[in-house]
């Protein structure tokens, strides 16, 4: 067979994805079995409907036309209201409706970001200096979740390299490791035992530089909200 060049990422075909209706459907039914409750999937499905659209709107965040390749799918965009009220932020609960009920809590500002290790210049950037270091781009990404589900957001950032060139990684520099924030006084499941805290993950230093790999600020024209990882 003939091989497509590779250009660093390729979009996968809808039809290869899970509907999104059909794995929430065959997820709220497994755990009906297991609750043995059908009344109880449904209240929590419409807990999770009733507080997508009571949420207030964030502030808006313009982002311009992105000239990478690759950074607009054709596919349709997830509404913003599944989007804002079905996520993992295991800081504030473990059910995909508790981060948009509890992190209002979350104080994003004063925020930093401290970049150290591997680098000629280490760095600590307030989020200022981050929103204004590159141009803000709209990318329209398939975000493809490990559980199965994915959904499509148009997203609002510039490329991680752009941050990461500012401190010259050395050559000895082989990955970039992300330790999140864990404040129990203002995430009220950190501490629990879903995890190791803090949270921790990591990208090859190439996948960091990619320039598909996103430093996301926010979604659908607004600063991200906290359920969705502010700031």
């Amino acid at each position: 067979m003939p091989q497509r060049p590779d250009r660093g990422f390729d979009h996968p075909i809808p039809s290869e994805i899970t509907p999104r209706a059909a794995y929430e459907g065959r997820r709220a039914w497994m755990k009906q079995l297991a609750a043995g409750a059908l009344g109880t999937g449904l209240a929590a499905w419409a807990g999770r409907e009733a507080l997508a659209q009571a949420a207030p709107k964030a502030a808006a965040l313009a982002g311009g036309k992105s000239a990478v390749a690759g950074a607009i799918t054709m596919d349709k965009p997830t509404s913003r209201q599944d989007a804002t009220s079905y996520n993992n932020y295991y800081e504030f609960g473990t059910d995909k409706a508790d981060p948009a009920r509890n992190a209002h809590t979350l104080k994003t500002r004063p925020w930093t970001v401290s970049v150290e290790g591997e680098v000629k210049k280490p760095k600590t950037f307030d989020i200022d200096s981050l929103l204004k270091l590159s141009a803000q781009e709209e990318r329209i990404y398939r975000l493809r979740c490990v559980e199965g589900w994915s959904m499509v957001v148009p997203w609002i950032g510039y490329s991680l390299a752009e941050l990461i060139k500012q401190v010259e990684p050395t050559g000895n520099a082989k990955y970039v490791e992300f330790h999140t924030l864990a404040d129990p006084k203002t995430m009220p499941f950190v501490g629990s035992r879903v995890l190791d805290w803090p949270y921790v993950e990591g990208l090859r230093i190439d996948e960091a530089l990619h320039p598909l790999t996103l430093l996301s600020f926010g979604m659908y024209g607004e600063v991200l909200p906290n359920q969705n990882g502010a700031p």
